[in-house]
C-alpha cells in the first residue's frame, strides 16, 4: 500500500512515498548544538542560514528543516521573530518546501503564517497539552505534521507502546479533520549504542505504521548514532535499511557524502531511481570533483571533462529514458 504525502512551495511539489525516491529533509539550519549559529541568529545575522540553505539544496535536500531553538530564557518572546526572519531569508535564496521545527508553539504559529506553500510542522507529540495546541494550527493551515511517538509517560523502549501512542495521535488528528496522508509518524530512533536493537525497533514500527495506520514515517536519522564513533557510516546504513523497511523520508545531513551515497544506493536497489540516473549522476559528479582535487594538488588546472565509461552510461540511460517516453 502506497501513501502519498504532499508538501509544496510556490514552484515545487514534493511527494513523499515509499514508491518514490527517498526525500531528504535537510537538518543543518538548527542552532541546537551550534553555538556560533545560535549567537548569529540571536544577533540578527542570518548569513550562515542563507549559506546552509543553498548548500543543502545543491547537495540534494528537497525540503529544509527550519529550527530557531536558541536556548534563551524567554523563547516564547524571542523565537517567533527569529523563526520568521530565518524563513524569509531562506525563501529569498531557495525554492523548496519548508519544515517549521520548534517546541515553542508561538514560534510554530508565526512560522506557519510566514512560510509559503504547504509546509511541514515539526512536531506534535501524544502529550495532551501539545495535541490541543498544535493540531488546530495544523488543521487551519492545511499543513503536514510530524507526529512523535511519545507522551506524558516519556519514550517507551517497547515499540508496541510507541505504536499505540502514534495511533492515538492519528485518531486525534482525524478529529480535527487532518487526513492520514498529512501525518508523518516519527517512530523515534533511539541511540543504538545505549539501546540494543534500536534500529530493529524503528524498522518494525515503520512497517506497523504503514500497514495498520496507513501513514508515512520520518525520523531524525542522526539520533541512531549518538555517542558512537564514525557516525556518518552508522547513519548511512541505518537510512538504507529504513528505506528497505518502507520509510520514505528523514531529517538528515545532505552534505555528508557517505549518507548521500547510502540513500542513492538504496533508491537504486529498491527500484525508485529510474534507469539508475541519480546514482550515475552522483558518481560522475564525484569523479569530476576527484579529478579537480588531484589537478589542484599537482599545481595544474582541472582537465577538461573527458568521455568516460561513466559518462557513456549516463548518456545511454538518458537515451533509454527518452525512447521509453516516446514509445
Amino acid at each position: 500500500m502506497s501513501i502519498e504525502t504532499v508538501v509544496t512551495s510556490p514552484t515545487q511539489t514534493v511527494v513523499i512515498s515509499s514508491d518514490r525516491p527517498f526525500v531528504i529533509i535537510g537538518e543543518r539550519i538548527n542552532p541546537t548544538g551550534r553555538k556560533k549559529l545560535a549567537a548569529e541568529m540571536l544577533a540578527g545575522d542570518f548569513s550562515r542560514v542563507r549559506a546552509d540553505a543553498i548548500a543543502q539544496v545543491e547537495a540534494g535536500a528537497q525540503i529544509l528543516d527550519m529550527n530557531a531553538g536558541l536556548g534563551v530564557a524567554n523563547p516564547a518572546e524571542v523565537e517567533p521573530e527569529v523563526m520568521v526572519r530565518a524563513l524569509e531569508t531562506v525563501m529569498e535564496v531557495v525554492n523548496v518546501p519548508l519544515c517549521i521545527d520548534s517546541s515553542v508553539v508561538p514560534a510554530l504559529a508565526a512560522g506557519l503564517k510566514a512560510a509559503w506553500g504547504k509546509p511541514i510542522v515539526n512536531s506534535v507529540t501524544g502529550e495532551e497539552e501539545r495535541l490541543e495546541k498544535v493540531l488546530p494550527l495544523v488543521a487551519e493551515r492545511g499543513a503536514v505534521v510530524i507526529c512523535i511517538s511519545n507522551d506524558e509517560s516519556g519514550i517507551s523502549y517497547d515499540p508496541k507502546v510507541r505504536f499505540q501512542v502514534a495511533k492515538r495521535i492519528v485518531e486525534r488528528a482525524e478529529s480535527y479533520g487532518i487526513p492520514r496522508s498529512d501525518l508523518l509518524i516519527d517512530p523515534l530512533a533511539m541511540p543504538a549504542g545505549a539501546v540494543p536493537g534500536a534500529g530493529r525497533q524503528v524498522f518494525e514500527l515503520v512497517r506497523m505504521v504503514r500497514e495498520e495506520l496507513g501513514c508515512n514515517t520520518v525520523c531524525g536519522a542522526s539520533n541512531i548514532s549518538f555517542g558512537l564513533p564514525n557516525r556518518p557510516a552508522v547513519n548511512a546504513h541505518f537510512i538504507a535499511m529504513a528505506i528497505a523497511a518502507g520509510m520514505p523520508c528523514a531529517i538528515t545531513n545532505p552534505l555528508d557524502q557517505e549518507i548521500m551515497a547510502g540513500i542513492r544506493a538504496a533508491d537504486l536497489l529498491m527500484g525508485t531511481d529510474e534507469n539508475c540516473m541519480a546514482w550515475l549522476v552522483m558518481q560522475r559528479k564525484l569523479q569530476q570533483q576527484a579529478a579537480a582535487a588531484a589537478a589542484a594538488a599537482a599545481g595544474g588546472e582541472a582537465p577538461a571533462a573527458a568521455t568516460t565509461a561513466l559518462d557513456a552510461g549516463v548518456r545511454r540511460m538518458g537515451r533509454r529514458e527518452r525512447l521509453s517516453a516516446a514509445s
